[in-house]
């Protein structure tokens, strides 16, 4: 064999061994992200949904139904953690670029993993969870099953096999949601092909109108995405607002001029008094006692003699550090947000290249994507979780989705499926929110960068001015009635009555 032929059959047998390699970490890597998210399904997922005492067929749905839900939820976290795992590969790569033992980093293991995500978050949005959303409301069409008669007739095992085929009622069912599914797609696309035909009248969009798979399915993921970029900016600054007030309830809040001792006795003392009143159960000759709004009474001063109980075993540490620590972090994570994104406004209206743009190979270890090197990276990092955090937070906190927060144990299968979906459109948006805002310099990889409004100035500029005074709105009101409401508490002044104005009524005249 000559030495050329040697050499490209070397190649060849590199490229191969590296693409193995690249599958199994990915195989590896979503299997852990599977596991992880069946879990936590499992921990809020309602158990009389999947047992199989009532029907087998319903808890044989479920089941289906919940594994498309595990592999949703799956994906929207590995969306969550794909920017951060580029970020910190480019890093590692850079501090050392000779270690044998990283080699499995490279270009094209993040670039293969930014293409999975984005095909498995349109899988799930545009089939899997509607088909299971269906699946689990179907019932077959006419004449699949009797009406009001006896569960289908086990299946007959196939000879010569150990498997064993689906009842008849369930294939009755994937029947149904399939048409379902089919009459759906078939108006989605025949409404996107309307649209496009009324606002693109030329050749060229004429022509695109054919085009399935290189025209309707990035134009579909193009406007949920401007969907999920949008849900974004409204959560992340309400979540900020009320990831404060939550800090405040489950952390001891140190209190300035108070004697706590001399609170927790009064309130015991007064306690035990509205107590010994209603065990007495005996009215006055001159007073007349209400036990309901003693009994209401005794309960708020028994929930606040526990909280001050609480306060008072907290140590000196945890009441005077911990707090205030935990205050600052989100402050600063808040504020360094909002001047990054304050910087990135300047920068879009001095320079073009600011704009958020996608490219088709990553060039990993060959320069940082912070200024700061491997503390900016590490603080990028960080405040792209702290912003999803606080998405979430604020998705679950906002009066439109309060109802889908679930609960534990007690979560119907259509609440999961809401979440799920729910979850994927924030996760599947936030790669492409950071870079928007400025958050990071880490270009969109793959079909994440061909999104149409990317390149519009006017959308990506308005969305960095909303995000910045949104969200230093929230902060600021936040923060000036928390203070405002401790210096009222601090001084006694909330215990001052409130001025009364008594007006007289008009004398009528005769």
């Amino acid at each position: 064999m000559a030495p050329l032929e040697q050499d490209a059959l070397a190649v060849r047998e590199q490229l191969f061994h590296e693409r193995v390699r690249e599958c199994i970490i990915c195989a590896l890597l979503f299997a852990s992200l599977y596991i992880l998210c069946h879990f936590i399904i499992t921990h809020f997922k309602k158990h009389t949904d999947f047992t199989a005492v009532h029907d087998d067929e319903d808890a044989a749905v479920n089941r289906i139904a919940l594994g498309l839900c595990t592999f949703t939820l799956a994906v929207a976290l590995g969306a969550v953690l794909l920017l951060p795992f580029s970020i910190i590969s480019n890093e590692v790569l850079l501090s050392f670029p000779h270690n044998y033992y990283i080699q499995w980093l490279s270009g094209s293991l993040v670039h293969g993993l930014w293409n999975l995500i984005f095909l498995f978050s349109n899988l799930s949005l545009v089939f899997l969870m509607p088909f299971a959303y269906f699946f689990t409301e179907s019932e077959g069409f006419a004449g699949s099953k009797k009406v009001g008669g006896p569960v289908d007739a086990p299946p007959v095992p196939i000879p010569g096999s150990t498997l064993t085929p689906l009842p008849q009622g369930i294939m009755a069912r994937v029947y149904e949601t399939s048409v379902v599914l089919l009459l759906l797609t078939l108006l989605v696309l025949g409404m996107v092909w309307v649209a496009s035909a009324i606002v693109g009248n030329d050749a060229a969009s004429r022509q695109s109108l054919y085009d399935l798979w290189e025209y309707y399915l990035p134009y579909l993921y193009s406007c949920i995405s401007l969907f999920g970029v949008l849900l974004l900016l409204l959560c992340t600054p309400f979540g900020l607002s009320t990831m404060f007030t939550v800090t405040g309830k489950l952390l001891v809040k140190p209190r300035l001029l108070e004697d706590l001792d001399e609170q927790l006795s009064c309130t015991r003392f007064e306690e035990a008094a509205v107590s010994r009143r209603i065990r007495s159960g005996k009215a006055s000759c001159w007073l007349n006692l209400d036990m309901e709004l003693l009994q209401e009474q005794f309960f708020a001063i028994r929930s606040k003699r526990r909280k001050l109980e609480l306060r008072h075993r907290a140590s000196p540490w945890q009441r005077n550090l911990g707090y205030p620590l935990a205050m600052l972090g989100l402050l600063a994570l808040t504020g360094i947000s909002v001047l990054i994104v304050c910087f990135h406004v300047l920068e879009l209206l001095l320079d073009d290249a600011a704009m958020p743009r996608g490219i088709q190979d990553a060039s990993l270890g060959q320069v940082s994507f912070s200024i700061f090197g491997s503390f900016g990276a590490a603080l990028q990092v960080v405040l792209i979780f702290y912003l999803m955090v606080s998405s979430v937070v604020g998705f679950y906190s906002s009066p439109l989705f309060t109802r889908l927060l679930p609960e534990r144990q007690d979560t119907p299968l259509t609440k999961i499926i809401g979440n799920c979906v729910s979850l994927l459109v924030l996760s599947s948006a936030l790669p492409v929110f950071s870079r928007t805002l400025g958050i990071t310099r880490f270009d969109l990889l793959g079909d994440f960068g061909r999104f149409n409004w990317l390149g519009n100035f006017y959308i990506v500029f308005l969305y960095n001015m909303g995000f910045a005074g949104l969200t230093t709105l929230c902060l600021v009101k936040r923060v000036s009635w928390a203070v405002q409401a401790e210096l009222i508490r601090a001084f006694g002044l909330h215990r001052l009555p409130l001025p009364v104005t008594c007006r007289r009524p008009p004398v009528k005249s005769c």
